[in-house]
């Protein structure tokens, strides 16, 4: 056992970096006496540091998670030119202008295995961590404001920013309108969000990746989102979703929900966000050291310019492939 499942309870507390330096060590302990081509890296500055320490492959790739601020840029350039860098949008990478990066390669998501349906119910949903950045306070007053029901899906952050944002600007509008359930997942999950009329994501961050947004569309369920972030490069503005400025552009596109084609959107956010598009991309930055930057769709229906990205050094590829 690398990781007890009751650890999953400690995710956002002060337990939790303890509990990922234990997986990682029980990880390497048990990869000791193998060798690799290629470690790909997701634990963070600790997973990259023993992936590069390790001597257990020749190629280390590390994909970075999270918010690029600035001591996390300051680590990252002490190992740009010894580990492949890969960011998740290219708001994350646009972040770090001057850090090396090898690529950047959106995230995947399961992709349903039912075709999605043209019908749905009223109700908006959001599902994510509960807490202020998540915005939920704005997806409340949109739903009121545009006489929707919403449902609200996800843990309450365990901060004391967290737990009085809940209580305050959440629990308190709870009700037949309002609902709230502390945890969805599996076939629950699923169902919510494909009878879902929108998914909406009033984000109060610069949100790098939105796999839950990425999960909404996937299943042909579209996006209210802030222009925020990675939310310009994931949804494709009246096809996958809208965009908006301010809570009163959110009421306003929650009334053109219906003009999205939700199979069409399935459609598109099937291609994008695949694991098989995910792992191609990797698969060049295992065997190349880098992948091409990839162009989305601009809202006037032009492709965006793509960033110009400072590459990573070369590096040895394994056994000679």
């Amino acid at each position: 056992m690398l990781a007890d499942a009751p650890w999953s309870h400690d995710l956002g507390g002060p337990d939790e970096r303890p509990r990922e330096a234990t997986y990682l060590a029980r990880v390497y302990a048990a990869m000791a006496e193998q060798r690799f081509d290629v470690i790909h890296d997701h634990a963070g500055f600790s997973g990259v540091l023993l992936a590069l320490h390790s001597g257990l492959a020749p190629v280390v790739v590390h994909t970075i998670h999270g918010e690029l601020v600035e001591p996390m840029c300051t680590f990252y350039k002490e190992v740009d030119s010894r580990a492949r860098l890969c960011a998740i949008s290219l708001s994350q990478a646009a972040s770090a202008p001057t850090l090396k990066l090898a690529g950047i390669v959106h995230n995947a998501v399961e992709l349903p295995a039912a075709p999605p349906s043209a019908s749905h119910e009223r109700y908006l949903i959001e599902v994510a961590r509960i807490v202020p950045d998540k915005g939920q306070h704005l997806a409340i007053q949109v739903a009121q404001r545009s006489g929707r029901k919403l449902i609200l899906a996800g843990k309450v952050e365990r901060t004391e920013e967290g737990l009085r944002y809940f209580e305050e600007q959440v629990e308190p509008f709870l009700g037949p309108t309002i609902e709230y359930y502390p945890n969805v997942a599996g076939a629950q999950k699923a169902r919510l969000i494909s009878r879902a009329a929108a998914g909406i994501f009033p984000l109060l961050w610069s949100e790098p990746f939105g796999l839950a947004m990425v999960e909404c569309m996937v299943a042909g369920t579209p996006i209210l989102a802030l222009r925020s972030g990675s939310t310009p490069e994931l949804i494709e503005d009246g096809v996958t979703g809208f965009l908006a400025e301010d809570v009163d552009g959110l009421v306003e596109a929650a009334k053109r929900i219906d003009e999205i084609d939700r199979v069409r959107c399935a459609e598109v956010a099937r291609e994008r966000f695949s694991p098989r598009h995910m792992a191609d991309r990797y698969l060049a930055v295992y065997r190349r050291g880098s992948v091409e930057v990839e162009a989305f769709a601009a809202a006037d229906g032009s492709e965006a310019v793509e960033l110009s990205l400072p590459r990573a050094a070369p590096t040895p590829s394994p056994s000679g492939r």
